[in-house]
């Protein structure tokens, strides 16, 4: 008898239990935001969120107003959609709500790295010193070299200006991929490969074959962030892991010249706070998807609006061929090609507009916190919410801010120069007559904010500056449409394109 009772009290704690993680039991507290929890017990929007991110909070935005909860694949998420709040969010001590949590967990899944405390401070050290001031000039200066190498090389040849036609999102991220690629990790050394031309051979060669199985990543990494891929896919996953955390070894980008010091340094430090040499290996790779997994598709989407706006590509291609000018330097056939400073890339706010315009359009991150401890929020119109702990609270810019009409007029049209004043300062936004600090949020905020902003920044505008110096573009088909974005990509910085465009492209001299 006592047996049974046992086991009678075992069931019913464990169905309890259940019942307790599919979230029967949650229920709504004083002064918590609305909950939504869907009909799907432990699922809840999971399936709704992840089709279609945007689609989905919009409608919950009119359905409960500026602070929702609703419960995604067992977690409860805090959506905030008034702007005014996002500052308190972002500045909350990590004691209250921590940023890492969530991260950290998001990189074990997706890189097979285990973060370390140590790493953080590491990661910031290096990135402000390198990322930022001397540094980012040194860098900017490795990239030019490297879109030398990848991009004009061909234009010294002698070739006629004959069109030349490829597909505009493979070659820009292609092309700002392996030259980033290569400023960051090093170059083929002219000693191991016989001369200096056949170690540029050998950078081109191999910066384009790693290119090729990083988009086969990339393509699984969405379905890969929610764990969802499908068994042959997931094996797939992990062999492309393993291949990374072989050709970013230690022992491989040793090997290189020219090393970034922002690479060298973090290995160095790594090593120096015991971190074991599978984990540096798995790190590198995170790198390299944090520093170019979005800075080729914004590329594309820049070049794209501009060739879909001729009144954009004439202002924007004159204010870099001014800037040109004053430097001394002339594009023209049978020239060495130019090249392009940082100080240049300061020198253009026309550029700089159409490419904030660009992110306001197609960044779309969610940037979530964990909620540590009960923690009060207080909207713009003075109702005060209570987050719960345990919980998750979530900020989507690009639907509270970037696209709405409140700020941004007509928010779905590319104006490039929306964020610029005649003067070539920048602009002013106001939400009901207030000034807005946050108006565009594609690198994050507060203490989370991207490091690698300025350089992921440089290297977009530097590519662009070199193809409108130096070619011709014009689309295939001048009368398509921009192609819809992928909705099952929300949530993960720049959206790509559900399709490719055709363009060509050929030397303007």
């Amino acid at each position: 008898m006592v047996l049974w009772v046992i086991l009678l009290c075992a069931l019913v704690s464990s169905l309890l239990g259940g019942l307790y993680v599919l979230g029967v039991f949650r229920r709504r507290r004083p002064h918590e935001p609305p909950l939504d929890k869907g009909t799907i017990p432990w699922l809840g929007y999971l399936l709704e969120f992840r089709k279609d991110s945007s689609e989905f909070l919009k409608r919950m935005h009119r359905k409960h107003g500026d602070v929702f909860t609703v419960l995604i694949g067992g977690n409860y998420f805090t959506f905030v959609m008034d702007p005014f709040c996002f500052g308190s969010i972002v500045k909350e001590s990590r004691s209250k709500l921590d940023f890492r949590t969530n991260a950290m967990q998001l990189v074990l899944r997706v890189f097979g790295y285990k973060a370390v405390e140590a790493a953080y401070p590491i990661v910031h050290a290096s990135s402000v010193k390198h990322l930022m001031g001397d540094g980012l000039t040194v860098l900017i200066g490795a990239t030019m070299e490297s879109f030398r190498k990848l991009l004009l090389f061909s234009l010294s040849s002698g070739e006629k200006r004959v069109w030349q036609e490829e597909n505009l999102f493979h070659y820009c991220y292609n092309i700002v991929f392996r030259a980033g690629y290569l400023a960051l990790y090093g170059t083929e050394s002219p000693r191991g490969a016989g001369n200096k031309e056949k170690a540029e051979e050998q950078d081109r060669l191999h910066s384009n074959q790693l290119f090729q199985e990083f988009r086969k990543y990339d393509r699984l990494f969405p379905q890969l962030a929610f764990a969802m891929l499908p068994p042959k896919d997931k094996r797939e996953a992990e062999r492309l892991k393993r291949h990374f955390w072989n050709m970013l070894s230690m022992k491989k980008v040793c090997q290189k010249d020219n090393i970034s010091g922002w690479i060298s340094d973090q290995v160095q430090m790594l090593a120096e706070n015991g971190v074991p040499e599978c984990m540096q290996d798995r790190f590198m790779f995170m790198l390299l998807w944090a520093s170019q997994g979005n800075t080729g598709p914004t590329a594309f989407w820049l070049l794209l609006y501009l060739l879909k706006h001729p009144e954009a590509l004439k202002a924007v291609r004159d204010e870099v061929d001014k800037v040109l000018r004053e430097s001394g330097q002339e594009v023209k056939a049978g020239s060495p090609s130019v090249t392009v400073t940082r100080d240049m890339l300061d020198q253009t706010p026309l550029l700089d507009s159409a490419l904030e315009e660009t992110l306001r359009l197609v960044a779309a991150p969610v940037l979530t916190r964990a909620v540590l401890e009960d923690t009060s929020l207080r909207t713009s119109s003075g109702t005060e919410f209570t987050l719960r702990k345990g919980d998750k609270v979530a900020l989507f810019p690009y639907i509270s801010v970037q696209m709405s009409p409140e700020i941004h007029e007509e928010p779905h049209k590319f104006k490039y120069d929306r964020f610029v004043n005649p003067d070539g300062t920048r602009k002013d936004f106001y939400r009901n007559g207030k000034k807005l600090k946050f108006v565009n949020m594609p690198w994050g905020a507060g203490v989370s904010i991207c490091p690698g902003r300025f350089f992921a920044t440089a290297e977009m505008k530097l590519f662009v500056f070199l193809m409108l110096s130096h070619f011709e573009l014009e689309l295939v088909n001048e009368e398509e449409e921009i192609p819809a974005i992928d909705g099952s990509r929300w949530g993960f910085g720049t959206m790509q394109p559900v399709h490719d465009v055709r363009f060509r492209y050929r030397p303007r001299f």
